[in-house]
């Protein structure tokens, strides 16, 4: 059992000083990850999204974290792979670098990225991206590996090169897939790669797609393999705030998903901007009902219902906002579902810094000393 937090950089407020603001907020709550006994950090990459994600150069923000931290593991969740956006030379550099300069702690998570925005601004169309990403994908492992590649494909060509430095794992970082579609997880597992599962339908999504990637993962063909290091593995997001106070927990985490909700909602689908101001729990529920007027949500290629079998977190009791022990009995919900991993989601554009340290604080002292030493039960794949 592993538990990390992941970060998009959201943000409320969108002049300069709150968004360095935000940047040094997520560094002292990564420094208190490490210090709470948390596995690992997760960064997202996104671009031109203002206030749903500002995470735009996570190297940069990961290198800085591994070298504020000890034993914390550094993860790419995911950089994105689209040549012009990040060329595999300079992705297998930039890993391989921080690989060693972090003793070794860096997962490698790769993906596309999720809007037309992002693809558009480097010239692409995201409907067309997956081959190259696909190309990339497959490359980037010779890379780590490799004395001197030369590649000639269909999207990316480059003559004999030595690639310096190479990573310090063996034979290179754990490599990863995010999901936001049903059908990628199968993917992740068809080609032997560990599952970013970066939806919010709960436990029951996560057996869903965790049956699906185990059957893929075991059934998987020796040429479909992405590099040299077979990774089984299931991450699943959990939204958490967790806090002494339970009504404000709930308040602070609904009002902060229903800022999510409204961002992902303006960049992917054209909706209205997010709006930030504070109610009651009952209200930010009315609002977000505004939100399930327009019936989806679209995260990636990823259409994710508004209600509450399919947002587990808006359901009272089926969610990670409130005590430890409300976390504690979610918490075992995924795991038993399948998660190899809970990815905790608590950044998120109105939760205050505050809030944040208590959740890792409380997390760290109550929350992960339960489930150390369990056994992960995972129901076989029919």
């Amino acid at each position: 059992m592993k538990f990390s937090m992941i970060y998009e950089a959201q943000i409320a407020e969108t002049h300069r000083e709150a968004e360095q603001q935000v940047f040094r907020e997520m560094v002292e709550q990564c420094v208190q990850l490490d210090r709470s006994g948390f596995d690992g950090v997760w960064c997202v990459e996104h671009h031109g999204l203002t206030q749903y994600s500002h995470m735009s150069a996570p190297e940069t923000f990961l290198a800085f974290v591994a070298g504020q931290t000890k034993r914390l593991e550094i993860g790419h969740g995911v950089v994105c792979l689209p040549p012009a956006m990040n060329h595999p030379i300079k992705v297998a550099e930039r890993v391989a670098m921080l690989d060693i300069l972090s003793n070794g702690r860096v997962n490698f998570g790769v993906g596309k990225g999720g809007s037309q925005q992002e693809a558009g601004a480097f010239g692409y169309q995201l409907a067309e991206l997956q081959p190259l990403i696909d190309e990339s994908m497959y490359l980037i492992p010779r890379l780590f590996t490799e004395e001197v590649v030369e590649h000639d494909g269909r999207y990316i060509r480059f003559p004999a090169r030595p690639v310096h430095p190479k990573p310090l794992q063996q034979p290179h970082p754990r490599m990863y897939m995010a999901c936001t579609r049903w059908e990628a997880v199968v993917t992740a597992g068809s080609r032997g790669l560990g599952a970013l599962v970066m939806g919010f339908g709960g436990p029951d999504e996560i057996k869903t797609k965790s049956d699906a990637y185990r059957k893929a993962f075991a059934e998987r063909k020796p040429e479909d393999q992405v590099g040299f290091r077979p990774t089984e593995h299931l991450s699943a997001l959990c939204p958490a705030i967790v806090l002494r106070d339970r009504d404000k927990a709930r308040r602070i985490g609904l009002r902060g998903q229903r800022f999510f909700a409204e961002a992902l909602s303006h960049w992917y689908q054209g909706g209205p901007k997010p709006e930030v101001d504070d109610m009651s729990p009952e209200e930010h529920l009315a609002a977000l009902d505004k939100v399930r007027e327009h019936k989806f949500a679209k995260l990636g290629e990823d259409k994710i219902a508004y209600n509450p079998q399919a947002y587990g977190y808006l359901d009272d009791i089926n969610d990670a906002y409130g005590t430890p022990e409300d976390c504690i009995r979610y918490v075992e919900r995924l795991f038993e579902a399948g998660a190899d991993e809970i990815m905790f989601l608590s950044q998120m554009g109105t939760v205050p810094h505050e809030a944040i340290m208590e959740t890792i604080e409380l997390i760290g002292s109550e929350v992960i000393p339960h489930f150390r030493g369990k056994k992960l039960r995972v129901a076989a794949a029919e």
